[in-house]
């Protein structure tokens, strides 16, 4: 039997959200049952905007993401920072662009997730993945969440991104905070959770 093949795709404006995202491929990459493909959204703002913002040019060593290369997955890891307790644009103009696959079902019955950075503990990583489930839902997408499956989500004597909803990170207004250890970790573990997961349920 083959393997599920598990797209890993993200948006990151400062570079937060891209290390969650290196974590959870090697957590998927541990768990041995799954081919992984990593993928970057495509940036939507201008270089002015994006120099106004301060913020560095896109990575163009990851291959942007399209709506033809989610179809084709058997399952998807999608990582966003927070925009006012929502998804970015950037995320948003993607997921418009589906249409065609909305069309021909072509994301029906697959498993999805999602992880997060926001500035601020009270930032929205919950509500951005509420907001982020109608999408899922439209499609017909099977949401699979963390959970509380990590001793670190429970972890009082520090800041600690992520929840039930995926993990993620607390960068700070301005962006200055990196993701902490434990917060890598839980990212590592969320890849290999839903590893397990996939190929628990893949044909």
């Amino acid at each position: 039997m083959t393997k599920p093949t598990v797209i890993v795709a993200y948006y990151s404006t400062y570079g937060h959200i891209k290390q969650l995202a290196h974590k959870v491929v090697e957590g998927l990459n541990s768990a041995g049952n799954v081919n992984v493909k990593l993928y970057q959204i495509k940036e939507t703002l201008s270089n002015e905007v994006l120099a106004k913002m301060h913020a560095p040019p896109q990575d163009t060593s990851v291959p942007f993401l399209t709506p033809e290369i989610l179809g084709e997955a058997d399952a998807f890891l999608l990582g966003m920072p927070t925009r006012y307790g929502s998804m970015p644009a950037q995320v948003k103009a993607f997921w418009d662009s589906t249409g065609g696959l909305w069309h021909d079902g072509k994301l029906v019955g697959k498993m999805g997730g999602m992880f997060f950075s926001t500035a601020s503990q009270s930032g929205g990583q919950e509500t951005t993945a509420l907001v982020s489930l109608t999408n899922f839902v439209h499609h017909g997408i099977i949401y699979v969440p963390l959970g509380f499956t990590h001793n670190n989500l429970f972890d009082l004597t520090e800041v600690i991104g992520g929840s039930a909803y995926g993990a993620g990170t607390v960068a700070a207004g301005d962006g200055s905070r990196q993701p902490s250890a434990k917060e890598l970790e839980v990212a590592v573990h969320q890849g290999k959770s839903f590893a397990a997961i996939v190929a628990k349920y893949h044909n």
